[in-house]
């Protein structure tokens, strides 16, 4: 799918389910900031710095995910519940979901990074970093959510979606990592395959 059309996606996304969300206004602002960040960024940098197609669809799927989750805030969401009922959990497991995505989508993004403007080559270190910046990455979002709790104090509580459970920072950041992992094991060769159709070494500044 052309870029114009993924950001139609993502922007219908936002717009439909931003009109009316289950979550306060608050916590919804907080879920969907990310995407909000992504898109200007991307706006901004895309004619200099083109992005492969899988990378662009991630992004975009990764988009839908948070969207959802900021509806109806990630403890809530209807999937979620009918997952736990189904198989008998005790939680939603939907933030799960979100967390294992945000080591498995931004890995991708994170590699066609370091293999443009690096000169790490393919291979065990080149894994390493990316698995190392995805799970950065996710402390440093354990971070905002801390410093969002401490500002806004029980209006936070949808935002953080710990349901309870005292390690679900641990967790967050423990399934962010597998999905990292899970990404670079499944994926590499079909992004080798994209990449090569907006970028050859040769092309490098």
């Amino acid at each position: 799918m052309p870029l114009p059309w993924l950001i139609a996606v993502v922007l219908s996304a936002q717009v439909t389910l931003g009109i009316s969300p289950k979550a306060d206004r608050l916590t919804w602002a907080l879920e969907n900031f990310p995407v909000w960040g992504g898109l200007a960024v991307l706006a901004w940098s895309h004619r200099r710095f083109p992005l492969s197609s899988l990378c662009l669809h991630l992004l975009a799927f990764h988009s839908l995910i948070v969207v959802l989750g900021g509806h109806y805030t990630y403890a809530k969401v209807p999937l979620g519940d009918w997952v736990r009922d189904a198989f008998g959990l005790a939680r939603n497991h939907y933030d799960r979901l979100g967390h294992f995505a945000q080591g498995f989508i931004p890995a991708i993004f994170v590699r066609e990074l370091l293999l443009r403007k690096t000169p790490l080559p393919r291979g065990g270190w080149l894994n390493f970093l990316v698995v190392c910046v995805c799970l950065a990455f996710s402390a440093c979002y354990e971070f905002i959510e801390w410093w969002a709790a401490l500002l806004t104090g029980e209006a936070a509580t949808d935002f953080l979606g710990t349901q309870g459970d005292p390690w679900d920072t641990q967790w967050d950041m423990f399934l962010a990592t597998v999905g990292a992992v899970c990404s670079l094991t499944l994926l590499s060769r079909w992004h080798d395959a994209s990449l090569k159709k907006v970028y050859t070494p040769s092309a490098a500044s």
